[in-house]
């Protein structure tokens, strides 16, 4: 192994440390065998069309997805499922972007939808999981039986392997198709700012103190995480940073209890999980079309706040 590839990662050891030390993420894991599994050359390295030439192991042929644009500072090696990928970071001048939309849009996330916009557009779930769970239970079934790093319980776990690199890799493919979408039409976007973590959290509790309807919430818990909100948001404040927009996380309580039409706040506003009706002016829309419009609408008055009265104003963006 290089000398330079193992500092590179007492380098990542030490951000994750300060990091830590700061509040800003969990203490470091310790390394578990095939997880994750990459590795950094900072020099060295060389470029020939489709071959790269990588210190101590030599020139490696690669299918190149993409032109390298800028000055090559490091190449990244590193393994999803059976594929290995190398990746470039690169250092180059980039102008200021003008985003070409004058659009803003509102997005509220659920499960049953998964992203309903506040122009009425609904996005359909992916169910990414759900879709391939039967046929994951049946091959993990078999790789329970087999004795444990025995040439078959290799042979199984590489296909149990294939089949969650397919489930991530539709989910990605779902949330990049969208927020792309997204992204190319409208320059501010506003989210909410979900707690997926809190809210996909266990109601098993304990011995002394038993959660109650723990199926439902384990269920629940599931077909959040299956979404993946929170990459999905990612997606879209790097997406809206290349392109000149925005990107701005709301507060998320009551945008579903509350009319977007006169402001009325009431749980009976929502007589069920699809429809929206208030019961003070009448209004009547879909439950996630009127969150989401909420959302823009609180979307917009915090980036006017924040900018004061030379920012977008509400007029130029519905």
């Amino acid at each position: 192994m290089h000398s330079q590839t193992l500092q590179c990662a007492l380098q990542d050891l030490d951000h994750a440390y300060i990091n830590c030390f700061q509040g800003r993420a969990e203490p470091p894991n310790f390394r578990k065998k095939f997880l994750d599994d990459s590795f950094r050359f900072p020099q060295g390295f060389k470029v020939d069309g489709s071959r790269v030439y990588l210190p101590k192991i030599g020139w490696v042929w690669s299918w190149k997805s993409r032109d390298i644009e800028g000055t090559i500072k490091n190449v990244t090696v590193s393994r999803r499922g059976e594929h290995w990928y190398v990746s470039f970071q690169t250092e180059m001048d980039v102008p200021q972007p003008l985003h070409p939309a004058t659009a803003a849009v509102g997005i509220d996330l659920g499960v049953v939808c998964f992203a309903a916009r506040s122009d009425g557009q609904l996005i359909e779930p992916l169910d990414s999981f759900r879709k391939h769970e039967e046929r994951l239970a049946n091959e993990q079934r078999k790789l329970s039986i087999k004795v444990k790093f025995s040439n078959n319980w290799i042979k199984q776990k590489r296909v149990v392997n294939r089949i969650h690199q397919k489930i991530a890799n539709c989910r990605h493919h779902f949330l990049h198709q969208h927020s792309t979408e997204i992204s190319k039409n409208h320059a501010v976007v506003v989210v909410e700012d979900l707690k997926v973590k809190n809210m996909s959290r266990s109601a098993s509790g304990t011995l002394e103190a038993p959660g109650k309807n723990v199926a439902q919430k384990s269920g629940l818990n599931k077909a959040i995480l299956d979404q993946g909100w929170g990459m999905f948001r990612t997606f879209l404040e790097y997406k809206q940073v290349w392109r000149g927009g925005e990107t701005i996380a709301v507060a998320p309580h009551y945008t579903s209890q509350k009319c977007a039409e006169c402001g009325h706040v009431s749980r009976e506003n929502r007589p069920s999980q699809a429809l929206f009706s208030c019961v003070a002016c009448g209004h009547t829309d879909h439950a996630d079309v009127n969150a989401a419009r909420n959302i823009l609408a609180a979307g917009l008055v915090e980036r006017l706040n924040a900018c004061g009265p030379s920012g977008l104003q509400e007029s130029q963006v519905l």
